[in-house]
């Protein structure tokens, strides 16, 4: 068995790869070589009053290995001072760090593989989702970018489009200038494009060919008097995008399933802030700590999925003046099985990684 951390990942996955093993996932779905449980999270009281504890578990299959996602947060939902601003917030232990762990096992004989941290795979994996939804909706000759945020998904975001379409320039804002100034001139070199920031979101999207926001506002972004022909749109969360914008996409392809559906009680909802179902404990008084329904897009159940746009039961872009749309959200467990997968074979084969006594893991006691 292997823990395996995140430099580790970071220079063994490349964004290729990452889209290539990706794809070929989502369409094992189709007949059963794949599967996955979307993305349960449990809400409990914690010690601040502004907030809640949320442990999210995601699971999937793919190539003989099962992987099971955990995360442990607390979670804040802040507004801005002028009230223009909301967000959903995360941190382990104190701000700045965080707790997120992919466990592999194997579907052959149940043997316990690898630990890894997820912050790295966790980026690529959604940057690389985004890609995917670049590669079959953008237009072909789709060479510029106007990028909502500058966090470590809007560099993964912009990595993967450049793996797909022949990116010449893109524009950034966030509303912290040093932010933006530094993944422009971060990305610039390691892209080779022009990154450019700049004042607002709206001159960030203006005249672009992929809109893309990658933030965790909850709140729209954007408004859908922005949207012009021909424009391909990528998201991270599910507030980014109004119901507005949503109603002016002509063509609208979900990643997959981001949530179950179930029957909606006093202490289980959906639609959470970024969680698309969840379980929650408290009093009445906590839980009113709690966001209210998820506004906008939302987590996508209602498009047609990957698996038919690529097996021809849904249309994609069949003019460059459409106005195309990815709900980069779903499958996210598999999303896991595949490219840790992908991550833990390199590594074991490359002799790399910290070894792990397996027999910690395994038991002579039946459970």
């Amino acid at each position: 068995m292997l823990f395996i951390n995140n430099n580790l990942v970071q220079e063994t996955l490349s964004m290729k790869e990452c889209i290539e093993v990706q794809e070929a996932a989502f369409k094992a779905l189709e007949d059963g070589k794949a599967i996955h449980r979307p993305r349960i999270d449990m809400y409990m009281p914690t010690e601040r009053t502004d907030g809640y504890y949320r442990w999210g578990t995601m699971e999937g299959w793919y190539d003989g290995i099962f992987a099971i996602r955990m995360k442990s947060d607390i979670i804040t939902w802040p507004r801005s001072r002028d009230g223009e601003t909301w967000t959903e917030e995360k941190y382990c232990m104190e701000p700045g760090t965080f707790c997120g762990l992919i466990m592999l096992f194997s579907s052959r004989n149940g043997e316990p593989l690898a630990i890894i941290n997820d912050g790295v795979l966790q980026h690529m994996r959604v940057g690389a989702g985004a890609g995917i939804g670049v590669k079959y909706l953008a237009k072909k000759d789709a060479s510029s970018v106007g990028m909502l945020g500058s966090g470590g998904m809007a560099r993964t975001f912009l990595e993967a489009f450049c793996a797909v379409r022949p990116i010449k320039t893109c524009k950034v804002f966030s509303p912290t200038k040093e932010n933006r100034t530094l993944f422009a001139r971060e990305m610039s070199d390691k892209l080779g494009i022009e990154v450019k920031p700049v004042d607002s979101a709206r001159e960030a999207v203006e005249d672009v060919d992929i809109l893309s926001t990658a933030t965790d506002s909850m709140s729209p972004t954007f408004s859908a008097d922005w949207l012009k022909p021909g424009m391909h749109v990528a998201m991270l969360g599910p507030c980014e995008v109004s119901s507005d914008a949503a109603g002016r996409f002509d063509v609208k392809i979900r990643q997959g399933i981001g949530g179950l559906r179930m029957p909606e009680t006093e202490r289980i909802k959906s639609e959470i802030g970024m969680s698309p179902v969840a379980w929650i404990a408290g009093d009445e008084t906590e839980m009113r700590r709690l966001p209210e329904k998820t506004p906008g897009s939302g987590f996508g159940g209602e498009y047609p999925d990957f698996c038919d746009l690529v097996f021809g039961r849904a249309q994609g872009r069949t003019s460059d003046e459409q106005v195309t749309f990815y709900h980069n959200m779903g499958n996210q467990g598999l999303q896991f099985a595949a490219v840790g997968g992908l991550v833990f074979r390199k590594i074991k084969g490359g002799g790399q990684g910290l070894p792990i006594d397996t027999s910690l893991f395994v038991q002579d006691i039946r459970d």
